[in-house]
């Protein structure tokens, strides 16, 4: 079962892909993540397409972290309110999505307990289970020389898994994914705005 302390689990995150009417007859895709959206089209079926898009590319580049919080429990558990049930499990990433509304993807890190209960749901990633945790060596093992040739060789010592810093990798969907070990907080996740339509022109739309 979860802990109730805020700095037991980082805060588990939330990514949501809506495509938005205008008055003028147009349509757009918006990202609560600092992406790079497409113009604004009347072509709604190329919109919902870069949605779908989109939002498989937001499910590609995010680790699911094996210690965030349940982002269904920071809400209250209001999507499934009529069943009560307590936070347990592994970590999974989920995409919300119903067809009757069709202009709304949600992407979250909840836990196993409450991923089945979700309306319009389904498990895309679970998360890695944690490294184990190595003991200390006990006083005097090894010489200096020893441990000058083993070191940065063995396993990584207790706490979390460290990964090699990089630039940020090029998603499709029109944003850049963060480098390996960079920490995203709730409706984030898009790195550094390195948008493709940059780079490559207009990502998508008509």
């Amino acid at each position: 079962m979860y802990p109730d302390a805020p700095s037991a689990r980082r805060p588990g995150r939330c990514w949501t892909i809506r495509v938005v009417g205008h008055r003028d007859r147009t349509a757009s895709v918006t990202c609560s993540s600092p992406c790079v959206m497409p113009p604004r089209s009347r072509d709604l079926a190329a919109l919902r397409r870069f949605a779908v898009a989109h939002a498989a590319a937001h499910a590609r580049a995010a680790a699911v972290h094996h210690d965030a919080a349940c982002w269904c429990r920071r809400q209250r558990c209001a999507l499934h309110e009529g069943t009560r049930v307590a936070c347990a499990g592994s970590v999974v990433l989920v995409l919300r999505h119903d067809p009757a509304v069709g202009q709304v993807w949600t992407l979250s890190e909840v836990c196993a307990a409450c991923a089945p209960l979700l309306p319009h749901a389904r498990v895309l990633t679970r998360a890695a289970p944690p490294p184990p945790r190595v003991p200390d060596p006990a006083p005097g093992t090894g010489t200096g020389a020893e441990a000058g040739r083993g070191a940065g060789t063995g396993p990584v010592p207790s706490g979390f898994a460290t990964s090699t810093a990089g630039p940020p990798r090029l998603v499709p969907g029109g944003f850049s994914a963060p480098s390996p070990g960079a920490g995203a907080g709730p409706e984030r996740g898009g790195g550094r705005r390195r948008g493709a339509g940059g780079r490559r022109g207009r990502a998508t739309g008509s």
